[in-house]
């Protein structure tokens, strides 16, 4: 039984095609091997995920569209096709309709809970105090989607699943996946705890208590990346969840900044 979901036809084996000569050369550039590729992805990601913490929102932002353009360039070079890393022009609608289905889910389960007074105040953030209405726009128009969804998605659910998929299958290449996904999320939480008051009142201010809350992050962020590998099977394409992902971190946004 084929494990493979729309839009994604079954691999018998690997294609071996040689790549057009390099300009000013008579030799061909031979494609790297699967695991080669796999290696080198995570290498570019570990670079990069300190660069785009340290550097900055607008830098980070450069650097996803940078990243995101030399990962599909390693699948490429690995022999790849648009259709591993879910970006074949045949599966963007049927995609986009999971997109926007998604989308709308969210914002019904975010309203729910805005509104229910128990679970109102996990919006709140301290980050959100000083936010002003154009930030909130940039960061959930610009930043989100490009600096976070498109460098994400392409690089977990698109190169490290293709790659690995055509390795070792559907199952493998889930579990590495998200679990390099939970690991990309320990700088980001370093401070998690202090920011968010909810948190705060369960983990408290102590090294232990934050190593908790990040080591909660980086469980909750692999577990979503089970599900958003899966949605990428069922859909075929990767605009599915590259819709989740931005209404979960964009419409967060938006709720938190409202009930503040």
């Amino acid at each position: 039984m084929s494990t493979h979901g729309p839009g994604e036809p079954e691999r018998r084996g690997l294609r071996h095609r040689r790549t057009p000569d390099a300009p000013g050369t008579g030799r061909h550039l031979r494609p790297i091997g699967t695991w080669t590729a796999v290696a080198l992805t995570v290498a570019v990601l570990v670079a990069t995920n300190l660069a785009v913490h340290r550097w900055g929102d607008l830098p980070g932002l450069i650097t996803a569209v940078l990243v995101s353009v030399l990962l599909l360039a390693v699948l490429r070079w690995a022999d790849g096709t648009w259709d591993e890393a879910g970006v074949a022009p045949g599966t963007f609608a049927r995609g986009a309709r999971w997109a926007l289905t998604l989308i709308g889910l969210v914002g019904l389960v975010y309203l729910a809970g805005a509104l229910l007074p128990p679970t109102r105040t996990l919006f709140e953030d301290q980050r959100y105090e000083d936010m002003s209405g154009s930030e909130l726009l940039l960061r959930a128009f610009v930043l989100v989607p490009v600096g976070t969804v498109l460098l994400e998605e392409i690089a977990f659910r698109g190169v490290l699943y293709g790659l690995v998929r055509r390795a070792r299958g559907v199952i493998w290449a889930t579990v590495v996946s998200s679990l390099l996904f939970g690991l990309w999320h320990v700088l980001p939480s370093l401070h998690l705890a202090s920011a968010k008051p909810a948190l705060n009142s369960v983990f408290g201010d102590s090294a232990f208590g934050a190593a908790l809350a990040i080591l909660g992050a980086v469980l909750f962020t692999a577990a979503a990346g089970v599900l958003f590998c899966e949605l990428r099977r069922r859909s075929g394409s990767l605009l599915a969840p590259m819709g989740l992902h931005w209404a979960v971190n964009a419409l967060g946004y938006l709720f938190g900044f409202l009930l503040r």
